[in-house]
């Protein structure tokens, strides 16, 4: 949802459609961006009522824009997928869908989760990922979980990385694989940012990635 991490789908969209098709080729495309700081006021507020007429509206301007089908840029508000595919006519590519399908593909069956505290604490992610795919998830003990809530929403939806909130990730990481994480799932589009493989020590799915290949794919098919 911060603009942080839809100019990094913007940009992962764009390359690899190129590296599919090509010459001069990029995606054709329908960006609607909401203010983040609305967003984020009424995650923490609970108001989430609020949050997915927001959300539905701005799938009907996309709709209405010519959109295809809608990829929604943000873990955390796919709490409110229903109101978008109850808002629009047009199909949507959930993220924990396209996630569940890569670590399906990699062997991983139980993987370890982190995120904003509403995709780490709530069931809407970890639920569908096990009903779906059979993949159980596991998030850090609760200091860490408000360590990285923090880190995400002070620093990295602001732009800002740090070595120091690196190396804290990498130990929440770390902390995962010692209680049987096979992997990490990188849950909130703004942590890739932040995390690569080269930073854990447990194999990752950035959802982010993912996601935005997963769009790719889906139009071009």
């Amino acid at each position: 949802m911060s603009w942080e991490s839809s100019a990094e789908y913007y940009r992962l969209i764009n390359q690899e459609t190129k590296r599919r098709l090509g010459g001069q080729h990029n995606a054709p495309g329908v960006l609607v961006t909401v203010d983040f700081a609305d967003v984020e006021r009424l995650q923490h507020a609970g108001l989430w009522e609020e949050l997915g007429a927001m959300l539905a509206e701005a799938a009907l301007q996309a709709e209405r824009a010519g959109a295809e089908f809608v990829v929604l840029c943000t873990n955390t508000m796919h709490k409110l997928a229903g109101c978008i595919t109850s808002a629009v006519h047009i199909p949507m590519l959930h993220i924990a869908d396209a996630v569940g399908q890569a670590v399906e593909r990699s062997g991983h069956h139980c993987v370890g989760l982190i995120g904003t505290r509403f995709t780490m604490e709530q069931s809407f992610y970890s639920d569908r990922l096990r009903q779906r795919f059979g993949i159980e998830t596991l998030v850090p003990l609760p200091a860490d979980r408000q360590i990285v809530h923090d880190v995400i929403y002070n620093e990295l939806c602001q732009g800002v990385i740090r070595d120091e909130s690196r190396a804290a990730f990498k130990n929440v990481i770390a902390r995962l694989g010692e209680e049987g994480a096979e992997a990490v799932i990188l849950g909130c589009t703004e942590i890739g940012l932040l995390i690569s493989q080269k930073d854990s020590i447990l194999p990752v799915h950035d959802s982010t990635k993912i996601h935005a290949i997963t769009g790719v794919e889906f139009a071009l098919a």
